[in-house]
């Protein structure tokens, strides 16, 4: 299965890389060589993606032996389950592997031989012969595919060289949508048989190229994308709708952008689209063509959205024991909601609504396993488990798995996967979910996007879902498909490697989670052991007035702020020589992900603090924006409307010093910022200073009207520390600067925590705090006030001057907050 028409074409890109066709045949011959004289009937491969693992492949074919493809990702239990079973004579790994290879080695009763790609040197690897011969026993078993385990334990799938060969035909001659002057992007795992058809074999035999992605991290495969011509990717659902949701997310902000996306849905011209949406086109490299989506079904809405930009997203249906594909879309003939046509020479058929298929690509059976293979194969045809329907074109509806339906107790079917395409899609904010049948009631497990609800500003989680996804998902399904609970929850749920959830575990799963004394004991047990959780728990623990968990967020559950999450990156940088931006940090799930990625990458270990005396001594140029008019005007004409829609009243407004000085309010309501400069006097007020977030300042209109009204645009999510470092500089200038501490509205009219962001500024600056008490504007507008309450009593009294002296920034917060509280508190 090589196409030998020309031996210098490349066949393999990775990284700097370039291997052609020579050299790759060269490197199988040279790894088959290692044990032609051995006698070897299985080859297993534990390695992650690499050119060395297509030639260990190839090269168990060349010596006549089954190749057995293990999840380099496993447990070493699971590792070790898959050599027992099949017992495969070598192995194959890669440096990285190597020691998780010997721990599950260990666990069997029996020792096969390793052999290590990097621990070879270049002769032993490399022979003079480039030829190709292929495999002749088509009835053969040419792979074991160990299944991922949606449903229990892993079976061992025998696929034989016609098995490979029905799907490599197929869309190679039937339909030819592979040729030879095509770029492959290899970026799933080889160990499932989708990528190994789809990136491997079939690119392969039509003589193309295959671009191996160092990783499947979106960095390293959005620079894969760039630097080379891609035509073509294989991937599952789940990437194409992150891609999608990414995508979107930018052009729903462009009027414009999405004025466009609407016509060009209606013209549904592919290079209308190309023309129009050039820049994503350039982005995704400039040549990609196809998407292929498989490993789960895909949603007709991202569907319809690739279409609409004007690229090929065929979707194919099938499974492991079908070599997988039982079906494909034809490019061109494309009806949303199916996964296309049966592949060529497959029969598909139907018992009490269950697909069965029968064709040259059906597997031999599992091995041994002859009866769960009877329980599967009766008669040539394989039951599939799904429940569907083929329309009069031949197209095939799948509706639910056999097995996943959930049967509610008043006898409902539910297809849990229906549900959960919906609520992935109702918000950005959804990063996956999984629905399951819990206590008796529909229950929503929802992992979020972390990332979304910090840009959004979003720190009530329970009241964000079930007011702007689960209200809005219920009011769009018939009643018997509503969410009656929902669980948010901070780690991934249980998937195979293709992201199809494990739904036998979802029940487990849930009840860990709504058990938290067992889980958090289980995870401080474990934590604890790590000296580098120890030390970043300490650091975190030095900036907040709580004990730190493993399980906590560092956002939604220590509520830390921009400067403490600078501090936190620099603390991480310095000490364990590991780099996180602020998007990467606030990705992390909890406390222990986060300490995993720095144990998987730190460069040492040591303990130093921040400096931030010498931080905010760095000089930066800010350039102020121009006090216009406007900013008075806006304020007198609030100071009047506030005047006669309220009973307001400014108490000790003269306490205002000359000079630099941060004025520090407690946040009540939408209105404050214009509350509290309602009684700052008109030349004061020129050289007062608010901040904003870019993205609450992104249109042309609205950076025009902050660069006229003193509001200072900080970009805290791309450059934190250059953000602080102006703030710091409007200081040095005289200026004043209003600063919220809380960071956030309060949720019940009481003072929430203040961040320390102003405590660092005003202690490491020797600049003076201001507080401002309001009371009353909570009652005037709470959250979620759509309008102001006429008549309320607001005040909004200034405190007297507080100077920061030497105390810690913890203190400094600690004590401005409880000022302003008591002001609050008896009102």
């Amino acid at each position: 299965m090589i196409k030998l028409n020309n031996l210098e074409r490349n066949a393999i890109v990775y990284r700097d890389e370039t291997i052609s066709y020579r050299q790759m045949l060269k490197n199988i011959h040279g790894m088959a060589d290692l044990f032609s004289g051995e006698t070897v009937q299985r080859v297993g491969i534990f390695s992650e993606n690499r050119p060395e693992w297509i030639y260990a492949f190839y090269a168990s074919w060349r010596n006549q032996a089954t190749a057995v493809p293990i999840d380099f990702m496993s447990t070493p239990s699971d590792v070790a389950y898959v050599l027992d079973d099949c017992r495969p004579e070598v192995v194959f790994t890669s440096s990285e592997m190597k020691a998780a290879l010997l721990e599950s080695i260990a666990k069997t009763d029996y020792t096969p031989r390793v052999i290590v790609f990097d621990e070879l040197d270049i002769e032993t690897r490399v022979s003079d012969r480039d030829d190709w011969i292929e495999p002749d026993r088509e009835d053969d078993t040419a792979v074991i595919i160990y299944t991922s385990g949606t449903t229990g334990s892993p079976k061992g799938v025998m696929l034989s060289y016609t098995n490979l060969e029905a799907n490599v035909w197929g869309v190679t001659e039937g339909v030819v949508i592979y040729k030879e002057d095509m770029q492959t992007l290899l970026l799933l795992p080889l160990h499932h048989i989708f990528p190994l058809g789809g990136s491997m074999l079939i690119p392969l035999a039509s003589g193309g190229t295959i671009i191996v992605a160092p990783s499947m991290q979106p960095n390293d495969m959005m620079e894969t994308l760039k630097n080379n011509q891609v035509n073509l990717i294989i991937g599952v659902p789940r990437l194409y709708e992150i891609m999608y949701k990414g995508i979107m997310g930018k052009m729903e902000k462009s009027k414009i952008a999405m004025f466009l996306y609407r016509i060009a849905s209606k013209i549904g011209s592919k290079s209308f689209s190309k023309k129009v949406f050039k820049k994503v086109h350039t982005n995704l490299g400039g040549h990609l063509t196809y998407l292929i989506a498989g490993g789960a079904a895909l949603s007709s809405e991202v569907c319809d959205f690739w279409r609409t930009m004007g690229f090929e997203i065929l979707e194919g249906y099938g499974m492991t024991e079908a070599a997988p594909m039982i079906t494909f879309t034809r490019p061109g003939s494309i009806v949303i909601g199916s996964p296309g046509q049966a592949l060529q020479g497959v029969e598909i058929d139907f018992k009490n609504g269950e697909i069965m298929a029968k064709g040259r690509n059906v597997m031999k059976g599992y091995f041994n396993r002859p009866e769960e293979t009877a329980d599967v194969l009766k008669d040539g045809w394989l039951y599939t488990g799904d429940i569907g329907h083929l329309d009069d074109k031949g197209y095939l509806f799948i509706t639910g798995r056999k097995k996943e339906i959930i049967v509610t107790p008043n006898g409902k079917n539910i297809n849990p996967v229906e549900l959960e395409s919906k609520l992935d899609l109702i918000s950005e904010g959804v990063k996956e979910s999984g629905v399951t049948l819990y206590q008796d009631q529909l229950h929503a497990i929802v992992v979020p996007d972390y990332n979304f609800l910090s840009k959004n500003g979003i720190k009530d989680l329970d009241t964000y879902f079930k007011e702007e996804v689960f209200s809005k998902y219920n009011d769009s399904v018939a009643s018997y498909k509503r969410i009656v609970k929902f669980t948010i929850v901070n780690k991934e749920l249980p998937r195979t490697r293709l992201s199809k959830i494990q739904r036998f575990k979802l029940e487990e799963f849930l009840a860990a989670v709504e058990s938290p004394k067992i889980s958090k004991n289980s995870s401080n047990k474990e934590a604890a052991m790590s000296k580098e959780y120890e030390a970043v728990k300490e650091f975190i623990e030095a900036q907040v007035d709580m004990e730190v968990q493993p399980e906590h967020h560092i956002e939604f559950d220590i509520a830390l702020d921009s400067l403490a999450k600078l501090n936190l990156i620099d603390f991480i940088e310095k000490n364990f020589g590991v780099k996180i931006d602020e998007d990467r940090l606030l990705k992390f799930p909890s406390i222990s992900k986060m300490v995993d990625h720095i144990k998987e990458n730190k460069l040492f270990h040591k303990v130093e603090n921040i400096n931030w005396s010498q931080t905010l001594k760095e000089r930066v140029n800010v350039t102020l924006p121009r006090t216009w008019p406007t900013t008075n005007w806006i304020r007198l004409i609030s100071k009047l409307f506030f005047k006669f829609y309220f009973r307001l009243k400014g108490i000790n407004r003269d306490v205002m010093p000359e000079g630099a000085c941060i004025i520090a309010p407690n946040h009540q309501s939408f209105i404050d910022g214009l509350l509290v400069t309602s009684y700052i006097h008109s030349k004061t007020m020129n050289d007062t200073y608010f901040y904003a977030k870019k993205e609450h300042i992104n249109n042309r209109f609205l950076r025009g009207l902050a660069d006229r009204n003193n509001v200072i645009v900080m970009d805290l999510h791309k450059d934190l520390k250059e953000s602080i470092q102006k703030m710091a500089e409007v200081l040095r200038q005289g200026k004043k600067l209003i600063v919220f501490p809380e960071g956030t509205r309060t949720h019940d009219g009481n003072v929430g925590t203040f961040k320390q962001t102003f405590a660092i500024l005003s202690r490491e600056l020797n600049i003076p705090i201001l507080p401002v008490a309001i009371s009353g504007a909570y009652e005037a507008m709470p959250r979620g006030a759509k309008f102001l309450k006429p008549f309320k009593k607001i005040d909004v009294e200034f405190m007297d001057l507080y100077y920061p002296g030497q105390k810690e920034p913890k203190q400094i917060a600690r004590e401005v907050r409880d000022l302003i509280a008591s002001k609050v508190d008896k009102k």
